[in-house]
């Protein structure tokens, strides 16, 4: 659908989506909503994204009943950071479409950064495909997987919530997220979840976590 020349519907969603969010951003006539989108598109807001994360990653180690379970989580942990790792590399190598941020595309938009007085993200050169979005998506595929269904459902919530500023603010088009980056996690994270690569990896990883432990403890 979102290839197809004379279907417009991704072209036409990500408009309407922008301009909804957009004709409210405004600090003269929505100052408390404004000021809120611009501080959680402000780099310091990512820190508060990595403490959500780790609580659900803490809840998911709690959880578990399973004997040595923070060798265990830690492994998943590390197995989780070098797929993140390698498909950040692969979509940096392959996917050679991008295009501007819809502030960088329309004109008589409202800028985040000149309705407030601090720093924050409302404009990217090149928004496709989300890679914040892809990370979180990393992020929930691997809690899904390895602590169930309800930890991964919370973890879609976080998808859901923590991707909306970069929205709102108009930092990505909508089929940034929705589509570049959710396209990219159903193609490659099944390779790595639903073969036995992250079940080998983070296994011989606990092992030789475990050996260093023991190694230390003498």
């Amino acid at each position: 659908s979102w290839w197809w020349p004379h279907l417009p519907l991704w072209t036409t969603l990500d408009d309407d989506v922008f301009w909804l969010f957009n004709r409210t951003l405004s600090i003269a006539d929505h100052p408390l909503w404004t000021t809120l989108v611009a501080i959680f598109n402000n780099r310091g807001f990512d820190a508060v994204s990595f403490l959500i994360l780790a609580a659900i990653f803490t809840w998911a180690v709690r959880r578990d009943p399973r004997p040595q379970r923070l060798q265990r989580w830690i492994a998943i942990g590390l197995t989780m950071l070098i797929t993140a790792g390698l498909v950040s590399l692969l979509v940096n190598k392959l996917v050679t479409y991008g295009h501007p941020s819809p502030t960088l595309t329309h004109a008589g938009v409202h800028l985040l950064s000149q309705e407030v007085p601090f720093a924050t993200k409302d404009a990217s050169g090149n928004s496709f495909p989300g890679d914040h979005g892809l990370m979180l998506m990393t992020f929930a595929a691997f809690m899904w997987h390895f602590a169930g269904r309800r930890v991964g459902l919370v973890s879609v919530a976080a998808v859901i919530v923590l991707s909306a500023p970069r929205i709102i603010g108009g930092g990505h088009w909508f089929s940034d997220v929705y589509l570049g980056a959710l396209a990219i996690a159903l193609l490659t994270l099944p390779w790595v979840l639903c073969t036995a690569c992250a079940a080998r990896l983070s296994e011989r990883l606990q092992h030789g976590l475990a050996r260093l432990m023991s190694r230390l403890d003498h």
